[in-house]
């Protein structure tokens, strides 16, 4: 039960990010990712610039108070998840 349970709260992190990602790209006119991976770099596999970076920051910090910057620069979804 309780690796059910962590599963469950690992793909929440997954989801809510592609979410946050998601709104982003569609902003910038980029189609939606059904999909987004551990190992999925933030700029070159995800299309995100520095400002939608900043964005996604202030939008996690917002939500959840967290600064995904706070300990360095992350250039994956899996560094941002550990952080989450």
């Amino acid at each position: 039960m309780k690796q059910i349970l962590m599963k469950q709260k690992f793909m929440n992190k997954i989801d809510y990010l592609k979410e946050k990602i998601n709104s982003i790209r569609k902003d910038k006119g980029l189609s939606e990712l059904s999909t987004i991976s551990l190992n999925d770099t933030l700029r070159n596999d995800l299309g995100l610039d520095s400002f939608d970076l900043a964005l996604l920051t202030s939008l996690i910090d917002d939500e959840k108070n967290i600064d995904i910057f706070e300990n360095g620069l992350v250039d994956t979804i899996d560094e941002i998840i550990v952080q989450l």
